[in-house]
């Protein structure tokens, strides 16, 4: 079985996080989103990883070279991201039997991925509270019959799930025409599959489609929750570690630290003297957490600088950020409804109480700068000494 793993697209609703980086490459504990899936394509038995790339696709060669893990890399170039199908037609010269398609951009229960490849044909669904916004699949005795995109009203909770094992003649069916959304869909081809075979439904209990920025505080909160205890690096005998804490070789957790685990600390990272790092907390390569930090449920990406005296809570900072030294995130609202965030021009609600700050590559805070809840600042913004800022920038 190939495994085509579409990596292509820029991912607009998670900006400002994919100013320069591929949404599928953004951090998700200690890898990157897309390679989450790979592993699992691996797992299940892949014997080779067909990566459809288009935007940013060298942070995407780099990481996963021309082999990983043992397994054979191709690479397939989709230069217009024109949809789903359009892009694993992209890949179908690599392919010569049957083939399964997973995307970059979600997270899947492993297990699940490996049912699907022994049950190919076959699809991975969920079931969902609320359809209306999935593919939704209809079933009869044990063989998908019908899938409807985003129905007014389901004719079942079963949601596509965005995992295919597609048999070899699928490679023939890929150029499909455009929908009404203006691209070429993958369902498509898996409702001329269901036509022709009969195609398994692999019910999945988790799965995840990490699409804008609280999704990828979510998909860290997943897989942090899976570590197991693990110290590699440099910790003082007086700091306190609790729970499941991974210090990676190279970094350094100094004197008056408190760690509560779930949290990742990268290697190169430095935290303290006397910071505070809780909840679901990953903090990447060569991160600076000061004195008197504190760090909460949140992510920071490889080369970011949280000076003194400054607090973090439920966020998502980019690479190579400085929050000058009483830097304050609020991720509470006085009235207590969700958080809103921006998402291509619009306020829609996070559906999370907390929620403070996302921040792209280079940001630089002055300092005591005090930012509110549901803040967007862009690739490279700055703020000024004493400044609270509410409205994105």
């Amino acid at each position: 079985m190939k495994a085509v793993v579409l990596a292509a697209g820029e991912g607009t609703r998670i900006r400002p996080l994919s100013g320069s980086v591929p949404k599928p490459m953004l951090p998700v504990a200690d890898r990157p989103l897309v390679a989450h899936t790979v592993d699992a394509a691996i797992d299940a038995g892949a014997d080779e990883i067909v990566l459809v790339v288009g935007y940013e696709s060298e942070t995407v060669r780099e990481f996963f070279s021309a082999t990983y893990r043992g397994v054979s890399v191709s690479y397939a170039v989709q230069t217009d991201q024109n949809g789903t199908a359009d892009a694993v037609n992209a890949a179908s010269e690599h392919l010569d039997g049957p083939f399964a398609v997973l995307n970059g951009d979600n997270l899947y229960d492993p297990a699940a991925i490996a049912a699907l490849f022994d049950s190919c044909p076959a699809v991975c669904a969920i079931e969902v509270k609320d359809p209306r916004n999935y593919g939704v699949l209809s079933t009869d005795d044990g063989t998908v019959v019908d899938i409807v995109e985003k129905p007014a009203d389901p004719p079942t909770n079963l949601a596509n799930a965005g995992a295919y094992a597609f048999p070899e003649r699928a490679r023939d069916w890929l150029d499909v025409p455009a929908s009404e959304r203006g691209e070429h869909e993958i369902t498509d081809v898996l409702a001329r599959v269901i036509d022709e075979f009969a195609v398994t439904p692999v019910t999945t209990d988790r799965w995840m489609d990490v699409g804008r920025p609280w999704e990828l505080l979510e998909a860290n909160e997943w897989k942090l929750g899976e570590l197991d205890r693990r110290i590699e690096g440099e910790v003082s005998d007086a700091a306190q570690l609790e729970g499941a804490v991974v210090v990676e070789e190279g970094a350094t957790v100094k004197p008056g630290v408190v760690v509560e685990g779930p949290a990742l600390i990268r290697s190169g990272a430095t935290v303290g003297p006397n910071a505070y790092v809780r909840g679901a907390t990953l903090l990447g390569e060569d991160v600076s957490v000061g004195n008197a930090v504190e760090i909460k449920n949140s992510v920071l990406s490889r080369g970011t600088s949280v000076s003194h005296l400054s607090y973090v809570g439920d966020s998502v900072l980019g690479r190579n950020i400085n929050f000058g030294a009483g830097t304050t995130v609020a991720n509470l609202r006085h009235d207590d409804e969700a958080v809103k965030f921006t998402v291509k021009g619009e306020r829609i609600s996070t559906d999370r109480r907390k929620f403070g700050v996302v921040a792209g590559d280079g940001v630089k805070t002055g300092i005591n700068t005090s930012l509110t809840p549901g803040l967007k600042l862009d690739t490279a913004a700055t703020t000024r000494p004493g400044e609270v800022v509410e409205r994105d920038r």
